[in-house]
């Protein structure tokens, strides 16, 4: 046995399980992000049985703990009017129509009027938005503003939550690295003793 240690290459030896090291770690915290993760959604899930309204978001920090929650914003006037894709309360494919209101704080938020077929902007001159805090921050409204239909309702079941995959992924990239690695040394070590 010491015979076969001394004959290992001690650089690629190290260089091999620096890696597997990163890899595994890479593991642990994809692991750990899992269990994070779980948590943001079951607080979200709660968020959404919610009825009473919260503040319009003013930092990133405080978005991520309204998202799902019901807001009502004012908009002294409108600006930004864009389309995106989007789908409708029915689940149909569209467009999705976007606006940026400026409160009379002088703050700004993006609104999701409501959804169509047709992309022509819409003309909506502002007032009271009642609606859903979806990720951006963006108010998702509730009922649909300037005649437009219903966009769908933001679900935080959408959020993907693949960190298990990922973990597993990095686990077995070690573990692939690792048998490669004894292969190798073992085709490498078997040539030396053909030619010793």
């Amino acid at each position: 046995m010491m015979a076969f240690v001394r004959r290992m290459p001690v650089i690629p030896t190290v260089l091999v399980l620096l890696a597997v090291g990163v890899m595994v770690r890479l593991g642990v915290w994809q692991l750990d992000r899992l269990h994070q993760k779980e948590a943001l959604l079951a607080s979200y899930a709660q968020a959404v049985s919610m009825s009473a309204d919260a503040p319009w978001p003013r930092t990133a920090e405080a978005a991520e703990k309204s998202l799902y929650r019901h807001a009502t914003i004012s908009c002294a006037s409108v600006s930004n009017a864009t389309t995106k894709s989007g789908i409708n309360a029915k689940g149909v494919a569209g467009i999705a129509h976007y606006v940026t209101c400026l409160q009379p704080d002088g703050s700004s938020a993006d609104v999701v009027l409501g959804w169509s077929v047709d992309p022509a902007s819409r003309e909506w001159g502002g007032g009271t938005v009642s609606g859903i805090i979806a990720p951006g921050p963006r108010l998702v409204a509730d009922p649909p503003l300037a005649g437009l239909e219903a966009n769908a309702r933001p679900d935080p079941a959408e959020l993907p939550n693949n960190h298990l995959s990922y973990a597993v992924q990095w686990f077995l990239f070690a573990a692939v690295a690792l048998v490669i690695y004894a292969l190798a040394l073992r085709k490498r070590l078997a040539g030396r003793d053909a030619e010793g």
